[in-house]
């Protein structure tokens, strides 16, 4: 099973980006995703989850209301719309899978994930 997180970049504070992650080697259905970061000489953190089924979300406090998380199983991709983006947004964002889990199941810990992307970089002015 491979991620790969795209679509990070320079940005503007108060615009937005959306990152994509493409899923590859099994399909999309049975597995949880989840979104987050890492700041410079901060330690990853969570911002975003989706069942695998795509009715329930989670976020974090920092990013609640300004980030959405989607996901599109028949393309095997999940999605992080970032708007009002902040400063503080700046990072290395990661994309996670778990897989065969129940439909409902959301995921805010990294060690429940299963697997990784390589990350894309993040990056807001001011």
């Amino acid at each position: 099973v491979q991620l790969q997180a795209f679509g990070g970049g320079l940005v503007q504070a108060g615009g937005f980006l959306r990152l994509s992650c493409a899923v590859s080697g099994r399909a999309l259905s049975r597995t949880a995703m989840g979104w987050f970061r890492q700041a410079p000489g901060k330690e990853r953190e969570f911002a975003a989850a989706i069942s695998w089924n795509g009715d329930s979300t989670h976020y974090s406090d920092s990013v609640k209301g300004r980030f959405t998380i989607s996901r599109d199983n028949a393309k095997n991709t999940v999605y992080l719309q970032m708007n009002s983006v902040k400063p503080e947004d700046t990072a290395v964002y990661y994309c996670a899978g778990k897989i065969d889990v129940s439909s409902s199941s959301l995921y805010s810990k990294d060690r429940s994930y299963d697997y990784w992307g390589q990350g894309t970089q993040v990056t807001v002015s001011s």
